[in-house]
């Protein structure tokens, strides 16, 4: 069945904040290089937009799956990231979800529209696309790292 609507409708996307924690070094933080539009080139947080008749967290799993090749981590609900403007493709609303990967769970390979999958320590994250320098900070504020 098809359905218009008069009015305009939000994008909703899910994003993932993956952490590891290795006792030689800082916490590190799990990114990708985009490979397409909007900030093509440009470091950001896994994730995408949901299937139709999918959960937002199968999404958030599926999505790191496909862009990093990262399975098997337990992802919890952070936030909701809602600026006006913080995605140039149009109002978009992310749901942002969080989880910790160990030593023998960290071997990337990037995937799907990710150009690249690559771990950061926290004190030298590059320039992010989008709002995720503001969802890493939100993480690391609520979340005991």
């Amino acid at each position: 069945m098809s359905y218009t609507y008069e009015y305009p409708r939000m994008l909703v996307t899910v994003d993932c904040v993956i952490m590891l924690k290795t006792p030689d070094k800082p916490l590190q933080i799990l990114l990708v290089k985009r490979g397409n539009d909007p900030y093509k080139g440009h470091y950001a947080l896994p994730g995408g937009f949901p299937e139709m008749d999918e959960l937002l967290v199968d999404a958030a799993k599926r999505e790191l799956a496909e862009e990093t090749g990262l399975s098997g981590v337990k992802l919890n609900q952070l936030a909701a990231f809602d600026a006006i403007g913080r995605d140039p493709r149009g109002r978009n609303i992310a749901i942002a979800f969080y989880g910790f990967t160990t030593r023998e769970n960290c071997t990337l390979q990037a995937g799907d529209d990710a150009a690249e999958a690559e771990w950061f320590t926290i004190d030298k994250l590059p320039q992010l696309a989008f709002d995720h320098k503001h969802i890493i900070e939100l993480t690391l504020y609520r979340v005991d790292c």
